[in-house]
């Protein structure tokens, strides 16, 4: 049986990243610190969200992709580079290397939505589909290295593509001098490391708490248990953090530097998109929000200053964007379903939305059931999907039904 010598795991210090940001100079962009009156309410402390959903590629994910692959030796620059990812780290690597002159090829998995395909692709990438999930792809991509030489670049688990990520904390400091808590997305920990070697090594009293989403949290069983563990299938809409196994080295920068790591349900990332949408007037994908989902699951932890909420990326499927929007504003109370029983004649439906017109509730759809055989012989059940204006709304509609003699079945 061969045993592998556990290696020692490289550090990231504040050199490295300060190098970072020498390199991306001209390339990345310094993205807008944009503030929030709404969640700045809701806290109790001025709220700013770093749109790294406007850098080039829509993510973060370029800063890291290009440090790593400028700081190749020409012979492996020559062999060309291969990655796996769903979407941000492929395009990150495929515009880092054409901005290089380096050779990409990138695995993405068959069910990759096809606007992320299509901008890897012009981006210069040599794009392959392979694998019904991500782990397939990851295989197949290293499979691919392995064969002709090409360099794995390597979505988080390595200290130059931390390096890279942490030029996001530095201009945090820059643009934010104030601030006092720094929320960051978390999947399998580039970002969040890079951010907290810089940030703890300028101002150790910044807070840097990170986020992920509660059905694919691996970072909570991982710091307790003090080394990286892998949790089975995890689920998220959050495809950007959903990652199973924290990677080496953000792992120990994070254990060591982060101050606290927070879960998000669905509900929150889905409500935090549409606010992020209807609020901010920003396309933001759900990993990306998945600070503001922090924001307004325990508003009450973040007084005390000046808070900067990561929105790390913006490259989300419009199919994808349509269902999360609806499911945001069902769990915002936006959306209200509701079964009566109406009297089988003439005139009796036009009566029902009368009373609905009257409290401006929008009906989407209308079904009627007649043959249930719970029903009199001369009613009809109504099922109603309306789009209301927020909870208090809704209690509204339910006590106008009530003074109108309707019984709400559900």
């Amino acid at each position: 049986m061969n045993y592998r010598v556990p290696q020692p795991v490289p550090q990231v210090i504040l050199d490295d990243v300060r190098g970072a940001q020498k390199m991306l100079s001209g390339v990345s962009r310094v993205t807008a610190m944009e503030g929030s009156r709404h969640l700045s309410a809701l806290t109790g402390s001025p709220v700013h969200l770093k749109c790294e959903n406007l850098q080039r590629t829509g993510s973060f994910k370029l800063r890291g992709a290009y440090v790593r692959i400028a700081g190749l030796r020409p012979e492996q620059r020559a062999a060309g580079v291969v990655a796996a990812s769903a979407g941000n780290h492929a395009q990150g690597v495929a515009l880092a290397s054409s901005l290089l002159g380096v050779r990409s090829t990138v695995f993405m998995p068959v069910g990759a939505p096809l606007p992320k395909v299509a901008a890897t692709q012009e981006y210069g990438a040599d794009v392959r589909l392979h694998g019904q999930v991500v782990d397939e792809t990851f295989l197949a991509a290293q499979e691919y290295a392995d064969r002709t030489g090409a360099v794995f670049i390597h979505p988080f688990d390595h200290r130059d593509i931390i390096a890279g990520q942490g030029t996001v904390g530095l201009e945090i400091l820059e643009q934010c001098p104030e601030v006092r808590t720094i929320l960051v997305g978390i999947g399998g920990g580039g970002l969040a490391a890079g951010v907290a070697v810089a940030v703890k090594a300028l101002r150790p009293d910044v807070r840097v708490i990170g986020v992920q989403a509660a059905g694919a949290a691996a970072y909570p069983p991982s710091l307790k248990a003090g080394h990286p563990i892998s949790i089975d299938e995890p689920s998220t809409m959050a495809d950007g953090i959903k990652v199973g196994r924290p990677g080496d080295v953000p792992f120990n920068i994070i254990g060591e530097l982060v101050d606290d790591v927070r879960t998000v349900s669905e509900d929150a990332l889905s409500s935090a998109l549409l606010l992020c949408l209807e609020r901010a007037k920003l396309v933001v994908e759900p990993a990306g929000c998945s600070t503001v989902a922090a924001l307004l699951s325990e508003p009450e932890l973040y007084g005390g200053g000046p808070v900067v909420a990561v929105l790390s990326g913006g490259n989300v499927d419009p199919l994808l964007l349509q269902r999360i929007l609806r499911h945001g504003m069902a769990a915002a109370g936006r959306y209200l379903s509701l079964r009566l029983r109406v009297a089988d004649r003439p005139g009796a439906l036009a009566g029902l939305l009368a009373v609905l017109s009257v409290v401006d509730a929008n009906v989407l759809d209308v079904s009627h059931v007649r043959t249930d055989p719970r029903l009199g012989l001369t009613e009809v059940e109504v099922e109603l999907q309306l789009e209301t204006k927020g909870p208090e709304h809704c209690a509204e509609v339910a006590r106008s039904l009530h003074g109108a003699g309707y019984k709400v079945m559900s």
